[in-house]
């Protein structure tokens, strides 16, 4: 994994805005209402191209493909894994989670959840631009209570096809590197319901051995991997409602041993390792702290770890790093803007806060990059495009702001 030898790197969390045609075309394969994939595929590799190129002019040096190929963030590995299907419960079978309010968070901001939970993230879908009638689209898509139903085993037709758009976005593109987001084991589960196998430890276990096959995809075609695990921060904050905090953190520590073995034979310098605590506009207060689960993050087999650090309720966490050691050879990739506002970062700020975790970890540790996607979902979008592109030119110009200090003589 390329290094911020004479300069501080730039990238981001994946996950960007998709342009209107292509969700029109996501929508109509959602609600099977006049998809059709010849079409889609045509847009699909034409947009891929153009997210590419417009990172390039950003000023990003790792991009992504904007995960444009997928439903979601962890939801696209419904499409690409035997076993998992949509199924509305049984009367008396247990009803789907509500992550948002299942939290300590939750419940403390009912109201504020009630009232802004349900549309926030449709905010930004422009009228007659193929987000016309999306609240429509988005109340009569199938249920998405995805439960696990048989022997789970990986469909490797659409990674194929991310991969060979991917690679040819990228032909004539001066980059230092590129990766490709992916669903970390725990982050996969979910909260797709078992129906199949002896335990939750043996769900959990299918989950993480199919996805391998897509982890080994992605390196193979010569790409770095992020492994997107969000669950375990807010689920950590969502156990801690029922258990304490040194059960769920043995409950942790078992997982991260699980993940890693997932990741056996993969090169950590292959490895990103991202972890965000859920993303939302919302007020976050119960957020478990970083110190209290740094120890699992840095444990995980990756050389670089992606973590939130600009937003109100983590920037401050910055100084974790005056007590936690970074282990040798590992890399930092701190939020230095965030999806949660509309507002644009100074580039200023950005230096300010590079320098932050330069001085802490060494310039040479960290690679500048975003808090989260700019777009979990096809249709869920945190920021107006306009302001993600803002923030992403924002992150360069601040990124070399720093590096003229930094590398200063």
């Amino acid at each position: 994994m390329k290094r911020s030898t004479d300069r501080i790197l730039t990238t981001h969390a994946g996950s960007l805005v998709r342009p209107p045609a292509l969700r029109a075309l996501i929508a109509a394969k959602v609600t099977g209402k006049g998809f059709e994939d010849t079409r889609y595929q045509a847009v699909l590799s034409e947009h891929v191209a153009e997210v590419v190129r417009l990172q390039h002019e950003a000023g990003i040096d790792i991009p992504s493909d904007g995960e444009y190929g997928k439903r979601g963030w962890t939801s696209y590995v419904t499409g690409r894994l035997q076993g998992i299907e949509v199924r509305d419960p049984k009367p008396g079978e247990p009803q789907p989670i509500n992550v948002r309010v299942a939290g300590r968070d939750g419940t403390r901001f009912l109201e504020f959840y009630a009232a802004y939970g349900p549309v926030q993230d449709y905010d930004w879908i422009p009228p007659g631009q193929g987000g016309a009638g999306l609240r429509d689209v988005v109340k009569e898509r199938p249920s998405d209570h995805w439960e696990c139903t048989g022997p789970i085993v990986y469909k490797d037709a659409e990674i194929k096809t991310d991969i060979r758009n991917f690679t040819a976005a990228l032909s004539g593109k001066n980059f230092a590197e590129a990766f490709m987001p992916v669903a970390a084991p725990e982050s996969a589960r979910g909260i797709r319901a078992n129906r199949h196998y002896p335990n939750p430890d043996a769900f959990l276990a299918a989950m993480a051995e199919a996805l391998r096959a897509e982890y080994h995809a992605i390196v193979d075609a010569g790409f770095l991997i992020q492994l997107d695990d969000a669950f375990l921060a807010h689920e950590y904050d969502r156990l801690l409602v029922t258990q304490s905090d040194k059960d769920v953190h043995k409950w942790f520590a078992g997982y991260v041993e699980m993940l890693n073995h997932a990741i056996r034979d993969l090169p950590e310098e292959k490895i990103r390792y991202h972890v965000c605590w859920g993303s939302w506009n919302g007020p976050h207060t119960s957020d478990v702290p970083l110190k209290q689960i740094v120890d699992l993050i840095i444990s995980v087999k990756a050389q670089a770890y992606s973590l939130e650090a600009a937003n109100p309720r983590h920037e401050h966490e910055f100084q974790v790093w005056q007590t936690a050691k970074l282990p040798d050879g590992k890399i930092l990739i701190p939020g230095v803007v965030t999806h949660s506002t509309n507002v644009v970062e100074h580039p200023e700020l950005v230096a300010l806060r590079i320098k932050n975790f330069a001085k802490l970890v060494g310039r040479e540790n960290v690679i500048a990059g975003t808090d989260c996607g700019f777009s979990q979902n096809w249709n869920t979008i945190r920021v107006h495009p306009s302001i993600q592109w803002a923030k992403l030119h924002s992150l360069a110009e601040g990124a070399r702001l720093a590096s003229k200090e930094l590398w200063a003589k």
